[in-house]
């Protein structure tokens, strides 16, 4: 037997597509088939299995499991809950992989796979791998248990270990997420007065999109924090592995401001460490961390690129302007909302200043959203090089980390192409709006020269 996935589902850093057109229970079969081969040949025998909330979820969860099994390895189901819980479990229980079924913070009918392999992260040529191996019928055979574990409370102690928070007043926003019930049981712990929006698990999504870094999503908790005036609130994606948050009036905290506030009790506790965040993160941040004594590291956007920076580093804490935030001191290394919204309130309480305080105190640079727009797959790699080998010419400063970052007096700029879309990303930053008004221009400046434009914004 051989199956051939769609080729647009086996992504950088997942599996992912559309149910009922690109993403079928054939390919959950058979992708825990081919995962299960992998787990076998690297000397394992048990994977954790999980799954989020959406509404294809338990059918693809039955098919995996049936293929994992099929493979000859045991199955440990742990049921419902976020993609940082299946982390958790392939952690701490005695197993060698871990699969998550999650669409992400993707619209209702996706759906996909979110694979950990003895620890570390399983992307790029690993998920190129099993569609190899599916297309080749390259598996083993096999009949695997099948058992249940329920470890949705010791999650949640976990996270609450050793809390030192002191007590605020929050707005949660779940989102109608897998988030929900881990936080109605975390916040009823938690010491302070806590106010919870849409913790039911529902696939459709009825409230608004489970996604935190896009502002329209933030509405009903914003107008929670006013309504109650509320300290501030946090809000989770649609499988709790991004975390987004907004101060007493409202305004977003975004990915790397978070960071920048996490460093301060994180550097304390490891003077010298190392701080990881994605290109797309603000100068600011990376001089806050150096003010704080530890050592900035700019690294590739991607989850997956992050955690295997910081293994290599020993860095404690990273994150991505996506809002995924890493912690390896005290926890596990990988990206955990639930413990990032924990870990927040403690940071905030030991600075001795409310988060609308600290807010104030960022400085004020003006800079554009993630601008993402469509180019051809053939394309999109190529103008990267091209608009490389002309900075490099002009002498620009250049950081090619992720494509190109580029320094000038007025900010920064970048341009990069997705590892995941046909798509480039661009952002800028700059102290006022003529500098960045000049920075968009140079973008478009360089697009022009490769015979591009910015066109319509391209979701992710």
């Amino acid at each position: 037997m051989t199956h051939s996935f769609h080729p647009t589902i086996l992504r950088e850093y997942d599996v992912r597509g559309v149910v009922g057109s690109t993403l079928f229970p054939a390919d959950a079969r058979a992708l825990g088939r081919a995962f299960g081969t992998r787990v076998r040949r690297a000397g394992g025998t048990r994977v954790a299995v999980g799954y989020d909330g959406r509404l294809s979820s338990p059918e693809l969860e039955a098919a995996l499991v049936e293929g994992l099994t099929a493979a000859g390895v045991d199955v440990v189901r742990i049921g419902q809950g976020p993609t940082p819980m299946l982390y958790f479990a392939e952690a701490t229980l005695e197993v060698d992989a871990g699969v998550q079924v999650t669409g992400s913070h993707n619209p209702a009918d996706y759906n996909g796979f979110k694979m950990v392999l003895q620890h570390g992260s399983f992307f790029g040529d690993d998920i190129r791998d099993l569609g190899r191996m599916a297309t080749a019928g390259d598996w083993d055979e096999g009949a695997g248990s099948v058992s249940d574990y329920d470890i949705l409370d010791a999650y949640v102690a976990r996270l609450f270990a050793g809390y030192a928070g002191g007590a605020f007043r929050i707005g949660w926003d779940c989102g109608n997420g897998a988030a929900g019930p881990v936080i109605e049981r975390l916040t009823a712990q938690l010491p302070g007065e806590h106010h919870v929006l849409f913790p039911e698990v529902d696939g459709r999504f009825p409230n608004h999109h489970p996604d935190p870094t896009v502002e329209a999503n933030l509405a009903d908790l914003r107008r929670l924090v006013a309504d109650k005036g509320l300290d501030f609130g946090i809000a989770f994606d649609g499988d709790g592995d991004r975390i987004g948050a907004i101060d007493g009036q409202g305004r977003v905290i975004w990915g790397d401001q978070l960071l920048s506030i996490l460093a301060e009790p994180v550097l304390k506790a490891q003077p010298g460490g190392t701080i990881i965040a994605d290109v797309k993160a603000s100068q600011f941040l990376f001089d806050r961390v150096a003010d704080l004594g530890g050592k900035p590291l700019m690294w590739k956007t991607g989850h997956s690129h992050i955690k295997t920076k910081m293994k290599e580093t020993h860095a404690p804490l990273a994150g991505e302007m996506s809002g995924h935030i890493f912690f390896a001191q005290d926890y596990y290394g990988f990206d955990d909302a639930q413990y990032a919204a924990v870990q927040l309130i403690r940071a905030v309480h030991l600075s001795g200043r409310s988060l609308t305080a600290l807010k104030d105190a960022m400085p004020a640079l003006v800079n554009t959203p993630e601008m993402r727009f469509q180019v051809d797959e053939t394309r999109k790699f190529a103008v990267i090089d091209e608009v490389l080998d002309r900075l490099e010419a002009d002498g620009a400063r250049v950081d090619r980390t992720d494509g190109a970052r580029v320094a000038t007096d007025d900010g920064w700029w970048l341009l990069r192409a997705s590892n995941t879309q046909d798509v480039l990303v661009a952002r800028a930053e700059a102290q006022d709006q003529a500098g960045l008004d000049r920075l968009v221009a140079e973008i478009d400046r360089q697009l022009a020269l490769s015979g591009l434009e910015r066109g319509e914004q391209v979701a992710h």
